[in-house]
């Protein structure tokens, strides 16, 4: 409830756990509050901190809530301290009387103006206070010098003592401190100096996201760029390793009328706040609300008599969208085809939003979750999962569609978090990864593409492995494009990150299983095993594992020993090493040693560090061949042979001489089910290289024509159906498989396709 204070502001003490926070009710103002830039509200804000000195943030409320935390109100408490301490020491203004009339009557004038200074402008401009006091003791020391009066010269030192005395409090606070380098030539009519001190957390009042507005101080731009309406910059920050991700979305630069529409239009919409079914279909629900809601805010407006063009009425309906059933500016920082994840931590309100960016790596950003959005964000995750969120079941993983962007996300919450709630959103890219992609990333080498080619044609059973954030699924979901679309694709996961909705959209016969999470400890979510186990009764598919984390392993070790020559079967497990990787499913989880023989292709993805640390890059380490001939232990019974090993040196994957002088066993096996191949080593080796050859081709072209679709799924799969046709018309006309001749065949497609292209671009441009 607000209170009026002996100070006469509005306000009221709000507690929420470890902070103290004053509010004060600036809406019957008529000055925007701001300390840095209103000599009144800093005077008011100082009178509230010396009646109320364990306050941690104070919150101006007016349309917009302006939030100054706890390292700025310390430097006014510290002036504001200093402000009550003068006032109540009487004894340091008292003057003893002179004889000299003249010479009273100028000291008393000296004192009123000292009393004027300190107590008028202390409070609402401690730095022009400090200023004027160090030019009157200037004046003064050089008045001195000229004065031979005995009686006078004594007053005029007590005097000046009193001036470095207070001179030395005010030089022992933080604002003082802090703001020294910009005293020369100080402007007493300026507040300048305040703004490069001062900046308060803002957001509207139907927004609980606060957003740190004004740009860092002594930060260094890097980068800038639209996310559709929503600028992005990207600071270097001084004496920080990480960079700022800084955003001004348009909900924080609309005019007081708009923020009027919208928060009447919210409270109306609050009425109805959608259930559980409705959740189900979320983009549906979505569509309702922004239909609904733009009706709303176009009948608010002609009621209040407010004009508003077709693009500012849209431009509301998908703010009050994001704000009402959506994810407020996480959706807006998701809509970032350069965001990989977005982290936030607990406890809300403290802590800014950290990301990690495709160029720029970890950063943090300008953006502070409050309580409110942690509620918001998981009540809605409950539904739309259907999965709990609670003390018996702490842990939340599931996949969100937003406007943009697919994402999977992870809550965790009391008692594993006892901080309150966190969450973790992972972007998927917008169209599948590709070998070219990834070959134009550096990533892998040209002879890697074609090797992985080749071993996915060749129905191997392959794990992808890595840490964490490595780039485990997305390398699995480039070779997922490489299976042919004749072939039946069955993918198993707990959360939905593999791309099967845009290889359905691209013609692929794929069929995704969703199973219970690794980490529920309820609902009515069939595991994993039991996923596994029922695809191999759903007939000839190739079976891709999202994530093998346990008891899914045994699963998945029979389907591959059960499915392997039939077609492909893989999946990404957390390793760094092909010994790790049987260290765990052998020792740790239990599989057979004679099971994980099923095995043929283990491949390595992990980032790779620049020597400063500040920097990594994802590459592909190794390709390595797990053979069948050992008993115990397969590293030191040569049961591991790499293929393919990372250069530093060269940042490159490059072959090894068992790949080299074709002493793979894997690659041997293929051949011998190829007519074109059994015995005939150099064919094989000609194949792998016309593979790679191609999937280089593209990149070159791409790069070389700015046309970076070629690198995409729909062209790259276009691409290898190509591949296939001409290799199979070029064996029918020559009785073998001639690489040079599907080479010259397959580019004399290429440039036609990229002649069309461009000749269609030429056309939409016209």
């Amino acid at each position: 409830m607000l209170e009026k204070k002996k100070s006469d502001i509005l306000s009221e003490i709000i507690r929420e756990g470890e902070e103290t926070i004053i509010k004060v009710d600036y809406s019957a103002r008529q000055t925007v509050p701001s300390i840095e830039d209103d000599e009144i509200c800093m005077s008011e804000a100082q009178t509230l901190l010396i009646e109320n000195p364990m306050a941690t943030k104070l919150i101006f409320s007016q349309k917009h809530e302006y939030e100054y935390d706890y390292s700025q109100i310390t430097l006014l408490k510290e002036i504001a301290l200093l402000y009550s301490k003068l006032v109540r020491n009487k004894d340091l203004f008292g003057y003893p009387a002179l004889s000299n009339k003249l010479a009273a009557a100028t000291i008393s004038t000296r004192y009123n103006e000292l009393h004027n200074v300190l107590f008028t402008d202390l409070k609402k401009d401690p730095l022009a206070c400090f200023v004027k006091l160090k030019r009157i003791l200037r004046r003064e020391k050089i008045q001195l010098d000229k004065e031979i009066d005995k009686e006078i010269i004594s007053s005029q030192e007590n005097y000046i003592s009193i001036l470095e005395h207070i001179l030395s409090l005010l030089e022992k606070t933080k604002l003082i401190i802090l703001a020294k380098p910009y005293f020369e030539g100080y402007d007493l009519n300026q507040r300048d100096v305040y703004r490069k001190i001062f900046s308060p957390l803002i957001r509207p009042d139907f927004i609980f996201t606060k957003l740190m507005a004004t740009y860092p101080k002594r930060g260094t731009e890097l980068d800038n760029y639209m996310i559709g309406d929503t600028e992005v910059v990207i600071f270097d920050i001084p004496d920080s390793v990480q960079y700022l991700y800084h955003i001004m979305p348009p909900e924080f630069k609309l005019s007081e009328e708009k923020y009027d529409l919208l928060d009447t239009a919210r409270r109306i919409l609050s009425e109805h706040k959608p259930d559980e079914e409705e959740f189900t279909d979320p983009s549906r629900m979505r569509e309702i609300f922004h239909s609904v809601g733009k009706d709303l805010i176009e009948e608010l407006a002609n009621y209040r008599e407010l004009r508003l063009s077709d693009e500012e009425l849209e431009e509301l309906s998908k703010i009050l969208v994001r704000y009402t059933v959506g994810f407020g500016l996480i959706e807006v920082l998701l809509q970032d085809e350069k965001m990989q994840d977005v982290s936030v931590n607990s406890p809300l309100g403290k802590l800014p939003v950290f990301i990690v960016h495709a160029e720029y790596d970890d950063c943090k950003t300008n953006i502070f979750p409050t309580e409110g959005d942690a509620e918001s964000w998981a009540s809605k995750l409950r539904m739309i999962s259907g999965r709990p969120l609670d003390e018996a079941n702490p842990i939340l993983d599931t996949e969100l569609e937003l406007p943009g962007a697919s994402v999977r996300v992870s809550v965790i919450s009391r008692p594993l978090n006892p901080t309150g709630i966190a969450f973790s959103f992972r972007r998927h890219r917008d169209k599948p990864w590709t070998l070219p992609l990834f070959l134009k990333n550096k990533m892998i080498s040209p002879l890697a593409a074609g090797l992985l080619s080749f071993f996915i044609d060749g129905t191997r059973t392959m794990l992808i492995c890595g840490t964490r954030s490595s780039g485990k699924s997305s390398f699995l979901s480039s070779l997922l494009i490489e299976i042919m679309r004749r072939h039946r694709i069955i993918t198993v996961e707990d959360t939905l990150e593999l791309p099967g909705s845009s290889m359905r959209e691209l013609g692929f016969n794929i069929q995704p299983l969703k199973v219970a999470s690794a980490l529920s400890t309820s609902g009515g979510e069939l595991s994993a095993e039991i996923g596994i186990r029922s695809t191999l009764r759903l007939g000839d598919s190739a079976l891709i594992v999202g994530e093998v984390r346990s008891g899914e392993a045994k699963s998945l070790y029979e389907a591959m020993r059960v499915g392997a020559a039939a077609n492909v079967v893989a999946g990404t497990i957390h390793g760094d090493s092909p010994f790790g990787i049987f260290d765990r499913l052998v020792n740790d989880i239990g599989i057979p040693k004679t099971s994980f023989k099923a095995t043929d292709i283990i491949v390595i993805v992990n980032p790779i560090k620049s020597a400063d640390g500040l920097h990594k890059i994802r590459r592909v380490l190794q390709i390595t061949e797990v053979r069948k001939d050992w008993k115990d232990d397969p590293n030191l019974e040569g049961g591991f042979v790499d293929l393919m090993k990372y250069n530093t040196k060269t940042d490159s994957l490059e072959p090894t001489a068992e790949l080299l002088n074709g002493e793979s066993e894997i690659l041997k096996d293929i051949a011998s089910k190829v007519k074109e191949w059994t015995g005939n080593w150099d064919a094989l080796w000609e194949n792998i290289n016309l593979r790679a050859k191609i999937k280089q081709r593209l990149v070159e072209l791409s790069v070389k024509e700015n046309e970076p679709n070629l690198l995409e799924a729909e062209f790259v799969i276009y691409s290898n159906d190509m591949y296939h046709k001409v290799t199979e018309k070029i064996i029918k006309r020559m009785g073998y498989e001639n690489t040079d001749k599907i080479y010259f065949e397959w580019n004399e497609w290429l440039v036609k396709e990229i002649k069309k292209m461009k000749l269609k671009e030429n056309e939409n441009d016209g």
